[in-house]
């Protein structure tokens, strides 16, 4: 089983990008809480040790377009999807190995300014586990109101 969930802040604008099938790959990190106590967050601050993880996301397709053209810098997102590791040699010869989360859906936490906010929400779900990928125009969250608990 190979299965990620996480929460966490864009530690900078997304990268979008489209190779050469035309098909869109966007690239961002994640800053992640380690869940510390108040102590030892401030023990690792004071030391200037992270007291976050940083871990790099990869998005294709549509949700891709729509996490570049939606997140920024700052922005609070949900994630899942699976772990995918690889290798490659580098440029002086030395083997480099990668470990990032390849994302099948994204939640938008948080929007921000009104400007990017679809009409009548306040949050975005893209996922591609029927290919049918939502429009950002079309996206319609249901009212805490209509929540029956």
């Amino acid at each position: 089983m190979n299965n990620v969930v996480l929460i966490g802040r864009l530690t900078k604008d997304p990268e979008l990008r489209y190779i050469p099938s035309g098909t869109a790959v966007t690239r961002f990190r994640l800053a992640v809480d380690k869940g510390l106590s108040k102590e030892k967050k401030q023990e690792l601050e004071s030391r200037n040790q992270p007291t976050a993880d940083f871990i790099s996301i990869v998005v294709w397709g549509k949700i891709a377009e729509n996490c570049a053209n939606y997140l920024t810098k700052g922005k609070l997102v949900g994630v899942q999807g699976r772990i995918q590791s690889g290798s490659y040699d580098a440029s002086d010869g030395t083997k480099r190995y990668t470990t990032e989360v390849v994302a099948n859906q994204v939640e938008f936490l948080e929007w921000g300014d009104s400007t990017n906010r679809p009409s009548g929400g306040y949050g975005g779900s893209f996922n591609d586990s029927s290919n049918n990928f939502p429009d950002i125009e079309g996206f319609h969250p249901i009212d805490n109101d209509d929540i029956p608990f």
